[in-house]
């Protein structure tokens, strides 16, 4: 059974707006997961209704999606839903908080303000803001891996005391109760009924839209225009593929491994990393490995944000990396611990970095909260 609503002015204005929004997506997206995607979603009590897919960008140089994409199909409905979701402070216990309040998109949606979480009433977590991007490429989140569906992703930042410190059903209660919701989710999956299935949904599906993959080294690897590098550029490129692609794999720039980098434990927080979730000794330490795309953006660096810039990273590899039980082999090879480089090496590297900056991605409007 579809749905056959009467459009009144409001709604004329809603569609408007959505289909808007579906202009910019198209903009940024190129090639589909799924070239026929699912153009009437069902949901699981049966509802059957009409909205409009967004197919989700597979770029040419990267891995297949991982998500699930026909457990979820974005539509611009759902898409937008999920954007006024990511953006709205309603959701944190005294309104000022959103989950754009620390994924800035400016900073490759990270949070360059502070070197830790930063959330209700000034409290500060225990570590860095990690980046959204590519999200779904990813099986398993946040820096010890503790949450493994991007579906469940939004639940631990809203409920930890230092964030957003709401009751996840108080959340979902100020939703309902909002009068901003009820054509947003209609609209999105043909009922205005506010579930926590839905919800989640929502968020994903903006979530998922969060590809960036136009960075000028992805299109050195494209073989399109504005790919040229610099002689700088291109011998950091060599130096980065001999020395860091061990761990930052393929153009996701990433293996989503744990490892333990050497870093000194912090004074105060002695955050054990993997171990906190595995309790397995062998994980004491490790931390996920993060994407390096965006990097020139997503400063501070490191799980808990010690290191301000690029240069004060490679330093620790050059000479900083400390010795444990479980420091990661490729830091310690030949007696010899952290990456041999030199100054001329070290600015060259880093001017590799910076290439893959994605403007495209840190300005597009489609993923903006305006």
């Amino acid at each position: 059974m579809s749905w056959v609503w009467t459009i009144s002015p409001t709604k004329i204005g809603l569609l408007a707006s959505l289909g808007l929004f579906a202009l910019v997506v198209s903009c940024q997206t190129q090639q589909a997961t799924d070239p026929t995607p699912n153009p009437v979603p069902i949901e699981p009590d049966g509802v059957e209704y009409q909205a409009t897919p967004v197919p989700i960008r597979q770029p040419a140089n990267f891995p297949p999606i991982t998500y699930q994409l026909s457990q979820n199909p974005p539509t611009v409905e759902g898409v937008a839903l999920g954007k006024t979701l990511f953006y709205d402070p309603l959701l944190s216990r005294d309104t000022t908080i959103s989950c754009g309040s620390c994924h800035q998109q400016f900073a490759g949606f990270g949070h360059s303000d502070h070197p830790l979480s930063h959330g209700i009433g000034g409290k500060f977590g225990t570590r860095n803001v990690p980046g959204l991007q590519n999200l779904g490429w990813d099986r398993e989140f946040f820096w010890d891996g503790g949450v493994t569906s991007l579906d469940e992703l939004p639940l631990s930042p809203i409920k930890n005391p230092v964030e957003m410190d709401m009751v996840f059903a108080d959340a979902l209660n100020r939703v309902q109760k909002n009068p901003r919701y009820p054509a947003l989710f209609k609209a999105a999956f043909g009922s205005d009924t506010v579930t926590t299935v839905r919800f989640l949904k929502a968020i994903s599906q903006f979530m998922l839209t969060l590809v960036s993959a136009d960075s000028r080294y992805d299109k050195y690897v494209r073989k399109e225009s504005g790919g040229d590098f610099i002689a700088d550029e291109l011998a950091g490129l060599v130096l980065f593929q001999q020395q860091c692609t061990v761990c930052h794999a393929t153009d996701l720039f990433t293996d989503r491994s744990y490892r333990n980098n050497g870093l000194p434990m912090s004074d105060g927080i002695k955050d054990q990393g993997r171990y906190t979730i595995t309790l397995d000794e062998a994980d004491r330490l490790k931390f996920r490995v993060p994407s390096l795309r965006n990097v020139e953006k997503t400063f501070p660096y490191m799980h808990d944000g010690r290191f301000a810039t690029l240069e004060q990273v490679i330093d620790h590899y050059r000479s900083g990396v400390k010795d444990s039980p479980t420091l990661d082999p490729v830091l310690k090879q030949n007696g010899r611990l952290g990456i041999a480089l030199t100054d001329t090496e070290k600015k060259q590297v880093v001017a590799f970095l910076k290439t893959l900056t994605d403007d495209t991605f840190i300005t597009n409007r489609a993923f903006s909260a305006n």
